[in-house]
């Protein structure tokens, strides 16, 4: 794979109070022939995140067609799992029309510093509104999957629904400041809501400079095949960079992570950082959605797939 990049899409202007800075976690979906919304999260002034949204052109993904003016939904009341963020990871469409949208809820900690767990918020207005499905989490802290259960991204398929998600029980000191260890989980649901109390481990943390993976991307190809865009933490660098994956069933995954070719630039708004990437197909081309340096304080970017 090579891809052009094409530069950023969006980033906050400051007009919106919600919306001061970021662009995180480009969720892309299809409304139209002619228009994709990318849901992102935007942070306000203190750095609390919710979700947002930006229609493009689908024929041309530098081309803004309209800006959400209000979040998509407001972060929890206080104590409970999402009362300091609410992180906007996966949007489904189901066959009725509503929309699902999977995120993940900040809660700030004493003893750790935040655990991060996944709510459900629904859609029966075509993803210009969001209500919470609960104000607790439908993925609740277990034994097993202690401080993380995060970063999901679900699939429906056959009328079964596959989510992949980050998991884990553990924090480090690396370099003198405490970091999450946590790594690639599966489950599987009949409603998409209630869920195993555990996941099956897809990657797990095996490189010594490795210490956690971001919200994967899973989808099938042509050939039948999936292919998983996921962010590596890495120590030395401090920062993420992309990932890649292809399995044939969804549950067992070769890392193919250097056929990506995908790598910071020099300067700019990705000099330091690559991360929560989605590929998305639109106008006969493959593009690549992603964020750049403090997770994507400037905005979401986009690259193209070169094909010769």
């Amino acid at each position: 794979m090579h891809w052009k990049k094409m530069g950023l899409v969006y980033g906050p202007d400051g007009s919106l109070p919600w919306a001061q800075s970021h662009a995180m976690l480009p969720t892309p979906v299809r409304l139209s022939p002619d228009r994709v919304r990318v849901f992102v999260t935007c942070c306000d002034s203190r750095g609390v995140g919710r979700p947002g949204y930006v229609d493009i052109s689908a024929q041309d993904p530098l081309k803004i067609l309209q800006v959400s003016q209000m979040p998509l939904l407001d972060v929890g009341r206080p104590g409970t799992f999402d009362e300091n963020g609410v992180a906007a990871c996966s949007v489904i469409r189901l066959d009725d029309g509503r929309m699902l949208m999977y995120y993940a809820g900040f809660e700030l900690g004493t003893q750790i510093r935040y655990r991060l767990l996944t709510g459900l918020a629904i859609s029966t207005d075509g993803g210009d509104s969001f209500v919470r499905y609960s104000e607790a989490p439908i993925l609740e802290r277990t034994t097993d999957e202690l401080y993380f259960r995060c970063g999901p991204f679900c699939i429906q398929e056959e009328g079964l629904f596959r989510l992949w998600y980050i998991a884990g029980s553990a924090w480090a000191e690396i370099e003198g400041k405490k970091m999450p260890i946590y790594d690639v989980r599966y489950a599987e649901s009949e409603d998409g809501i209630h869920w195993p109390s555990k996941g099956d481990v897809q990657m797990e943390i095996t490189n010594p400079d490795e210490h956690g993976f971001g919200r994967p991307h899973v989808s099938k190809k042509t050939d039948g095949t999936y292919q998983m865009f996921y962010s590596i933490r890495r120590k030395s660098l401090k920062a993420y960079r992309p990932g890649y994956a292809i399995s044939s069933d969804g549950r067992h995954w070769q890392r193919l992570d250097n056929q990506l070719n995908l790598d910071v630039s020099p300067t700019g708004f990705d000099s330091e950082a690559i991360m929560y990437a989605v590929p998305f197909e639109m106008g006969g081309e493959t593009y690549l959605f992603y964020n750049g340096n403090n997770f994507g304080a400037s905005g979401f970017a986009v690259a193209r797939l070169e094909t010769s």
